[in-house]
């Protein structure tokens, strides 16, 4: 049988080529830059399978350029980029990749919260800056964390997480989702369901969690931001469009809200040119999971499942099952 001929939009982590480099004929794009949506095209034509990430778009006109093509891994638990209903229509099994950076994303989530609440990054760039005249009552004060309600939009694997945290900081932890969790769960981690306009008004932190759909794009909106207190942040790690990034310049500017903190944007790479001027607004660039061993794991776990389709079995972690009962 001959072997399986796969590209990989990056070069990925060396425990992932091993698991793909021996079965498989592998093209790697290796130049720093992104590769060209034609090079994409053209590099995916008579391949069996693409392992890619967010920043690739995997639609009709790609599936129509790739024929050929069985199987489609993201290497990322979303996956807004890949359309998922053409991937079934063609017969191309698509995966992704969960699980594995829940903890790490639940870690930055805080990170984000502290950094916005006490300021750090404006210290940092007082430090660097050579102006710093030295200790000062009132200089660069923050918000408390302790204590404080932390409201969890989304209470998936990550937004629980995020939950867990908070019982060290003994906060109130409120969350909303379109399922309750179950009771066990919530006596775990002192949570309580409430509704969504409720968290927005009485939460001091909204923590976001929720994949990209119809519903959840632009959650975060000018109706939703004037529902909460003037002393509250938002934290997004989720996907960038469930912000309304207009609005929250908006709310920001009129002090409606104290501040924000996010990891993904409406038009990756871009950034609103009025968030990026804000001092209150703590900003970086789409590194939730982005530690090495997370990291690695999610670019194993995507070549697991390229390997199990082709040995027959069924991928991991596949979006859409149908399309193997259709081959079967």
């Amino acid at each position: 049988m001959p072997r399986p001929k796969v590209l990989s939009t990056h070069p990925l982590f060396p425990a992932a080529r091993t698991i793909l480099d021996a079965p498989c004929d592998m093209d790697y794009w290796k130049n720093p830059e992104r590769i060209p949506r034609a090079e994409l095209l053209a590099r995916a034509a008579g391949r069996d399978a693409m392992v890619c990430l967010l920043t690739e778009k995997v639609d009709d006109e790609l599936l129509a350029a790739a024929p050929t093509l069985r199987m489609v891994a993201n290497v990322a638990v979303g996956y807004d980029n890949i359309d998922v209903a053409a991937c079934t229509r063609r017969g191309v099994a698509a995966s992704n990749t969960p699980g594995v950076l829940d903890e790490t994303t639940a870690d930055f989530a805080w990170a984000l919260l502290m950094a916005v609440a006490r300021r750090i990054g404006e210290g940092e760039q007082l430090i660097r800056s050579g102006q710093w005249k030295g200790w000062d009552l009132d200089q660069l004060c923050g918000g408390d964390v302790s204590g404080k309600t932390l409201g969890v939009v989304g209470f998936g694997r990550i937004g629980r997480a995020v939950a867990r945290r908070a019982i060290g900081f003994k906060m109130r932890v409120l969350y909303s989702d379109a399922v309750r969790a179950p009771r066990e769960v919530e006596e775990e981690l002192h949570a309580e369901f409430i509704d969504r306009d409720a968290l927005f008004a009485v939460a001091d932190f909204i923590s976001l969690h929720v994949p990209l759909l119809p519903d959840t794009h632009h959650l975060i909106s000018t109706a939703t931001l004037s529902k909460m207190k003037a002393t509250a942040y938002i934290i997004n790690t989720s996907r960038g469009p469930v912000v309304d990034e207009a609005a929250l310049v908006a709310a920001l500017e009129a002090k409606k809200i104290a501040g924000a903190a996010l990891d993904v944007y409406e038009r990756e790479p871009q950034v609103h040119p009025g968030l990026i001027a804000r001092k209150d607004v703590v900003l970086a660039p789409h590194i939730a999971s982005a530690s090495l061993e997370t990291r690695t794991k999610m670019a194993c776990m995507a070549a697991e499942n390229v390997v199990a389709l082709f040995d027959g079995r069924r991928p991991p972690n596949i979006l859409n099952p149908d399309v193997l009962a259709a081959k079967s």
